[in-house]
């Protein structure tokens, strides 16, 4: 495949063909990044929770990256999805013979939701060999060339996964704070399930087994919705790396007299990466708008119980008897683990969408940036390859979206904002003339990075 340089000649551009020879001393000269090293430590961990169920991870050839059925990852995940389905219908089961609340529909919204990922995930899984395949196409022609790309997915991951495990902590040191309180003449692993799990143990007889299974359960409903958000942040930092590469190359001939083969070959590569984007976004966007979703929904959750009834230490227990409970001193927090929990779980949540919604609005943002520099063509060497260029970048919105109802720009955060605030302006004033209502906030925790509020029996 030819790709084309320039090289400057006294007054004025002379291109200069160049064959694979030379596309390889390129690479070699400086350090490429392909789209499977990137994300390949994500990707990883991952297939670590049940996701992604693809065979090839560790390749770096687009042709050995398969999905097979049979295998033993989409066995794992199939079970694991199974697994989720079960939880979920307990939740339902428990809401459907209980009192309806706010709170109590958050463990059916939260394992439904992570139901509905996996199987996302899954599909995702089914067309990632061929999305692979496609954009080593793309790098053959334009290779990668961002060399901070691989770390900052790395260190995004890491990150991510460390403060969800952090908040994970601290739900179980809240767990079994309230367990402690609630049942005393149980054994302590035995109170924590119990408390924790009511939709499970109400319905089910206590045993260690179904104990671990079902904290195991918890434990990768919990992950995979970090996952969910970590999984869009990498490969927005992908799309975005694409896209700025082809605005260097324009921010450098921004003013210059240029001939109309350069406006050509670089309308070529912005087009490429474009395409690369639309690929994306038709496997992922079903992960984005869950994603999404899932945010908005436990943000407002958390901010309305909040506002409702502050960061107490005080609550309800889960048994067959609901008791008021006051929150013994000799905890490892000092009696503080759910509020601890609490306040850490509700910063850490906004503290991520925020930076989902930003990162991933940084696609549109880049996709935007060869406008000023068209426009500022000089007269002289304006041609059909320049109004081409500018009419695709003005014509097209290139980003995210989610299954196309919503496309991730910048502008959406205040719109997600207005949402909230609107949100919870209507559920104060229904709140307040309907007493009848009963919203409670109790003192110990929801699963995971949801709230700490725990459900009524």
């Amino acid at each position: 495949m030819l790709q084309t340089r320039f090289r400057k000649n006294m007054t004025f551009w002379i291109p200069v063909k160049k064959n694979k020879v030379d596309v390889a001393k390129a690479k070699s000269q400086k350090s490429v990044t392909t789209f499977p090293e990137a994300l390949r430590v994500t990707l990883i961990v991952g297939q670590m929770f049940s996701l992604l169920p693809f065979n090839g991870v560790f390749t770096n050839v687009a042709s050995n990256v398969k999905f097979v059925i049979t295998s033993w990852k989409c066995v794992y995940s199939s079970l694991s999805i199974i697994g989720q389905m079960f939880m979920a219908v307990l939740c339902i089961n428990k809401l459907a013979n209980s009192h309806v609340s706010l709170n109590s529909t958050s463990p059916v919204i939260f394992y439904v939701t992570t139901c509905v990922t996996m199987i996302m995930f899954f599909q995702v899984a089914r067309r990632w060999p061929q999305l692979v395949q496609q954009i080593a196409k793309a790098e053959d022609m334009d290779p990668n060339f961002d060399c901070s790309l691989t770390r900052k997915c790395n260190v995004t991951c890491a990150v991510v996964l460390l403060l969800a495990l952090l908040e994970h902590i601290l739900s179980l040191l809240s767990a079994f704070a309230g367990a402690k309180t609630c049942y005393t003449d149980m054994d302590s692993y035995e109170g924590f399930v119990l408390h924790f799990y009511p939709w499970v143990f109400n319905y089910l007889p206590y045993s260690v087994v179904l104990g671990v299974i079902t904290q195991f359960l918890h434990f990768q409903s919990t992950f995979i919705w970090n996952f969910s958000d970590l999984f869009v942040i990498c490969m927005s930092y992908y799309l975005t790396s694409r896209l700025e590469q082809v605005n260097k190359k324009l921010l450098a001939a921004q003013g210059k007299y240029l001939p109309e083969i350069f406006w050509r070959v670089t309308r070529e590569d912005y087009c490429r990466a474009t395409q690369i984007v639309r690929k994306v976004d038709g496997v992922i966007s079903g992960v984005v708008f869950i994603s999404f979703a899932n945010n908005l929904f436990f943000i407002c959750l958390q901010l309305f119980n909040t506002l409702e009834n502050g960061l107490k230490g005080t609550g309800e227990c889960t048994g067959n008897e609901t008791k008021t409970i006051v929150v013994s001193k000799s905890g490892p927090l000092g009696g503080h683990e759910a509020a601890t929990y609490f306040l850490f779980s509700l910063v850490y949540l906004l503290s991520r969408s925020v930076a989902v919604s930003l990162i991933a609005s940084q696609v549109n943002s880049a996709s935007a940036v060869p406008a000023p520099v068209l426009y500022d063509v000089p007269s002289p060497v304006y041609c059909v390859e320049v109004q081409r260029f500018l009419d695709q970048v003005n014509g097209d919105k290139v980003a995210l979206s989610g299954l196309q109802f919503f496309s991730v720009t910048r502008g959406l955060l205040l719109t997600v904002a207005g949402t909230i605030v609107t949100y919870e302006l209507v559920m104060f004033q229904f709140n307040s003339s309907t007493p009848t209502l009963n919203i409670t906030s109790t003192a110990t925790v929801l699963p995971t990075t949801m709230t700490t509020t725990t459900l009524a029996s």
